[in-house]
């Protein structure tokens, strides 16, 4: 399978570092990155073809990866269009919807995906939507693309699409709220900056782990931190106390209502 990428960009390069980690080789791969300073630096450090021209870029290719900005995708969609040749296409761009960029680039082998940015340390979760056209060795070959980075969820109605931007596309940023607050209270309590953070990244960063290989619910393994009058109890009714858990949920919530909105206002003809 050859791939072009349209966009060079964070996303672009975790994919690319997490295709050629799976045995695909640099031949295979293409990037299509308007930025000099880009295209040096993606074959610089992957070898990899990095031109300018779209026409050159999709030429040979079997899927291309939409790594653009959202603002964006309709004119570099409707430039490709007149390129395609029955290549797979998918799109990462965030709120843009399936159906819209089928009709920009007059094709309906489609799929839409969500990746969120631990994909670039390979620690990765996308959601991922494929259109009715779309066959099943197409789907397998965004599978593949898409795993290079992490986890991957299918999801059979693209409404979904917008929940998981909420819940794993915008979370890392949940989390990285809540350990800079866990800093904050490190701090107060006598660490200096550097153990502030050693104590808090360690803590989520174990915390997720010990969750990730347990079979048991996230709430049995809180329930067995939390000694009767203990400092965890204590704690734990601060937060509730505080609200914390459905001002979490409040949040994501918004989050998916943003990706609906921000769906509604780019598929505009």
């Amino acid at each position: 399978m050859n791939i072009c990428f349209i966009g060079g960009g964070n996303m672009a390069t975790a994919l690319i570092g997490g295709l050629l980690g799976q045995g695909f080789s640099a031949q295979q791969i293409s990037v299509v990155e308007i930025n000099a300073e880009n295209r040096a630096r993606l074959q610089r450090d992957f070898s990899v073809r990095a031109v300018e021209s779209l026409a050159e870029g999709v030429s040979g290719s079997e899927a291309i990866v939409f790594a653009v900005k959202p603002q964006q995708l309709r004119d570099v969609a409707q430039q490709l269009a007149p390129l395609l040749n029955g290549q797979l296409l998918i799109s990462i761009a965030a709120g843009i919807r399936a159906v819209d960029l089928a009709r920009w680039v007059g094709s309906q082998a489609v799929v839409r995906a969500m990746p969120n940015t631990p994909s670039l340390i390979r620690c990765g979760m996308t959601g991922l939507y494929a259109m009715p056209a779309v066959s099943g060795a197409q789907r397998e070959q965004a599978q593949n693309i898409l795993a290079a980075v992490g986890e991957t969820l299918w999801l059979h109605d693209e409404a979904m699409v917008d929940a998981v931007t909420a819940i794993s596309g915008s979370g890392p940023a949940y989390v990285f709220y809540l350990i800079e607050a866990l800093q904050q209270a490190a701090l107060k309590l006598g660490f200096n900056d550097e153990e502030a953070r050693r104590l808090s990244v360690a803590t989520f960063l174990g915390g997720s782990k010990l969750a990730a290989a347990s079979t048991e619910e996230v709430a049995v393994l809180r329930t067995r931190v939390t000694s009767k009058n203990g400092t965890t109890e204590r704690a734990l009714l601060s937060l509730e106390q505080n609200q914390v858990a459905a001002h979490l949920v409040q949040a994501a919530l918004a989050a998916e209502a943003r990706s609906r909105e921000m769906g509604d206002e780019l598929g505009k003809s």
